[in-house]
């Protein structure tokens, strides 16, 4: 499986400007610059998309571990805070971190702890980063 976006950019770092698209066309020349990236311009930027590829791919990898213990979740509510911070070389992706709220009949809170880690650990977009993931969740 393959997947695919592009960018494109004109001008310098800080005062060109860009947009990104991709395959499904869900983002279609959405425009992104240094000030939707760094103030708060209406756009994106790359850190909010990684925040919504990992609250997604987490969310469906739990579904599916749930699935696999016959359970079946009532509603799955992630927030994924990615942290970008400044080091010697520019800025790194240092943290993601995810906040569940799960509705989940018939299960513990222990077996769904350790459902959720596994999902947390599993998720092909946790296994991208080189950053510390975190995980708060509430069963309700």
């Amino acid at each position: 499986m393959n997947r695919t976006a592009s960018a494109v950019w004109t001008g310098t770092g800080r005062d060109g400007k860009g947009s990104l698209t991709t395959q499904s066309g869900v983002l279609d020349a959405t425009p992104y610059s240094f000030t939707t990236r760094f103030e708060n311009e209406k756009g994106t930027n790359p850190e909010e998309l990684v925040a919504a590829a990992h609250a997604g791919c987490f969310t469906m990898a739990l579904a599916f571990a749930l699935q696999r213990e016959n359970l079946t979740a009532t509603e799955l509510k992630t927030e994924a805070v990615v942290t970008a911070e400044k080091d010697a070389v520019g800025f790194k992706v240092s943290k993601s971190a995810l906040k569940l709220t799960a509705k989940v009949p018939g299960v513990d809170k222990d077996k769904f702890g350790e459902i959720a880690k596994a999902a947390k650990e599993g998720c092909p977009i946790s296994r991208l980063f080189n950053a510390e993931i975190t995980l708060d969740w509430t069963l309700t």
